[in-house]
């Protein structure tokens, strides 16, 4: 377990809290849109810097700690891209215009850290306290791989019963359109909630799911803290300028989901096993990235068919 102090978890986050300001400042200084080469380019900033991450805690924690890293770090990415389909969806429901996107985006990137880093403090404690728990985990990977594999996300995307967003109307009257990238406007002398931050709040509660899915994952590769937390984070890190990278690619990779029910039914059997058969960090990397390497060959081999 890699040696961490709660200052080391202050200086991580504030670092993190700086790129992201320098994200908002340099990647999108006023409300335009976003073109695929600038947003690739993003993209490989923040891939690059986790990849150098991992190069440090190599030296600094030897080769375990670093493939631990590496692995979690490519599950959550992967699981991530998949996340941006429901994205492409809400936004495709709410119309949000273009230029708008990003500031939601933002907003909901910095919503997910904190709640992420809240469930993952939750969950270790869970794991230290009672460790059959992560036999749950198990068990509730296995069975969101299977449902991954036969759901059809785009039916279950419904807004408009976000219990949230209902909650919310209770207390504060909603505009029917946009005002700009403005979240509050004031008319008639009362204060209204724009649509746009109603889309926040779709955007949030739907991560929230995510993380569910995603955070019991990565405790399936290690139950380090500092680990789990990092790999998280740099994860959803970049996936701003990720989103406006594929956002118009997103039908190539139509057998990312099976692939990744297929990662995810793979890390919940690792977790179930681990006392009987336990599988070698270096296997489970060759896993999951051949699994998703695979997927994704596929995708761009078979097309997948426009419906009539």
């Amino acid at each position: 377990m890699v040696p961490t102090s709660p200052l080391l978890y202050v200086f991580f986050t504030a670092a993190i809290i700086a790129l992201l300001l320098v994200d908002l400042g340099l990647f999108q200084r006023k409300e335009r849109d976003i073109k695929i080469k600038e947003a690739l380019g993003w993209s490989a900033v923040w891939i690059t810097l986790a990849l150098l991450f991992n190069v440090g805690l190599f030296f600094w924690h030897g080769k375990e700690a670093s493939l631990q890293f590496l692995t979690g770090y490519l599950i959550e990415l992967t699981l991530s891209v998949d996340n941006l389909f429901v994205f492409v969806l809400i936004f495709m429901y709410f119309k949000v215009p273009t230029q708008y996107q990003h500031k939601v985006l933002f907003w909901g990137i910095i919503g997910a850290q904190v709640m992420r880093g809240l469930l993952i403090g939750l969950g270790v404690a869970l794991i230290w306290k009672f460790h059959w728990i992560l036999y749950l985990f198990g068990i509730f990977l296995v069975f969101t791989g299977v449902k991954m594999g036969f759901q059809n996300e785009a039916a279950e995307i419904s807004p408009e019963r976000n219990i949230l967003v209902r909650i919310f109307r209770k207390f504060m009257p909603i505009t029917a359109g946009y005002h700009g990238s403005r979240f509050f406007v004031k008319l008639d002398g009362r204060r209204y909630a724009t649509l746009l931050f109603v889309v926040v709040l779709v955007v949030e509660t739907t991560d929230l799911l995510f993380a569910l899915d995603s955070i019991p994952a990565i405790f399936a590769i290690t139950t380090d803290p500092f680990i789990v937390y990092t790999s998280n984070i740099f994860a959803i890190l970049g996936l701003r300028s990720l989103y406006f990278a594929l956002a118009g690619l997103m039908n190539l990779f139509h057998y990312l989901k099976i692939g990744l029910a297929v990662v995810l039914t793979f890390v919940g059997t690792k977790m179930l096993l681990a006392e009987v058969f336990p599988i070698p960090i270096m296997l489970t990397l060759l896993v999951v990235g051949g699994v998703i390497l695979l997927s994704v060959l596929a995708s761009l081999i078979w097309p997948k068919r426009e419906e009539a």
